[in-house]
């Protein structure tokens, strides 16, 4: 993970745990579970018996099924294995004849809708998300990732509603995800102190995110709370998922608390890492403000 902020990275983190959510959040028999540090990785998934949902609120299991959702099921599955390996063509036509099999397959729909959006086509992502809502208007994770597709369209209000709905679910799973998805959305609008809230609630679900730990010690940061950027930024820093962009956060985080050693001991990591980076860069023009 090369830059915590930048888009195509964070649609894809997005992307693969709700794929993997709403493959994994109804299954009926024991499954092979993903974490989140993994769900951002091109592993194919298993095959899994899924539940599919009844509008009673009733489940069928995979051998209750009709026919036409087996078959169009298999499709699906299919179609994850080759968007999690970035065929994203090959996943539409699986795709296609999954739907051409079983047109009321919401999650057919919700999947077209992610390939969609890593394609930056946001029409045809916002028609497949709709789609989805149709069939299946309370499914958190088809409303987190219209959400997404509104906050990259600066669409804040209606994106945070998405978010709002989908975490009014008892049941979803997902919660640290959209959260910090609704931070990031409020970040983006201006709306500091209720991003600070929502980024520090998915910070305590999944401490070990580092698009959360990354955008709350910037959040604060900028507010000129030190003290608190220095401890999410250090903890992230820490760990195996520091990178050119939080050691140079890191570095101005130390700079204004006067810690000349620690400053130092991030410099010199970054400049033995990531040696021809922009943030060495600024750092060697003491372009600590831009």
């Amino acid at each position: 993970m090369q830059n915590f902020l930048h888009i195509g990275v964070l649609v894809r983190l997005f992307a693969c745990v709700s794929v993997l959510a709403w493959l994994q959040g109804c299954t009926t028999t024991t499954t092979t579970t993903t974490s989140s540090s993994s769900a951002t990785t091109n592993s194919t998934p298993t095959p899994r018996q899924v539940a599919a949902p009844i509008a009673q609120g009733e489940l069928l299991t995979e051998s209750d099924e009709p026919e036409a959702r087996k078959r169009a099921r298999t499709r699906m599955q299919l179609a994850v294995a080759y968007f999690e390996q970035g065929q994203t063509t090959v996943a539409l036509d699986e795709l296609k004849q999954a739907l051409a099999v079983d047109p009321s397959f919401a999650d057919a729909f919700n999947l077209r809708g992610l390939i969609y959006l890593r394609l930056n086509d946001m029409r045809l992502a916002e028609d497949s998300f709709r789609r989805a809502m149709a069939l299946n208007p309370r499914e958190p994770n088809t409303l987190h990732n219209y959400g997404w597709l509104m906050c990259q369209q600066g669409r804040y209000p209606e994106s945070i509603q998405m978010f709002e709905q989908a975490l009014a679910n008892p049941t979803y799973g997902g919660r640290a995800k959209t959260l910090m998805a609704q931070g990031l959305c409020q970040q983006r609008a201006g709306l500091l102190p209720e991003a600070e809230r929502n980024l520090s609630r998915s910070y305590e679900l999944d401490a070990g995110n580092p698009i959360t730990g990354y955008n709350l010690a910037t959040l604060l940061y900028q507010r000129g709370e030190w003290l608190r950027a220095q401890f999410y930024i250090r903890r992230l820093n820490n760990s195996e998922l520091a990178n050119a962009e939080s050691l140079w956060l890191g570095i101005k985080v130390e700079r204004r608390m006067e810690n000349r050693e620690a400053m130092q001991q991030l410099v010199e990591q970054l400049r033995k890492r990531y040696g021809q980076s922009r943030e060495l860069a600024a750092y060697e023009r003491g372009a600590f403000d831009e």
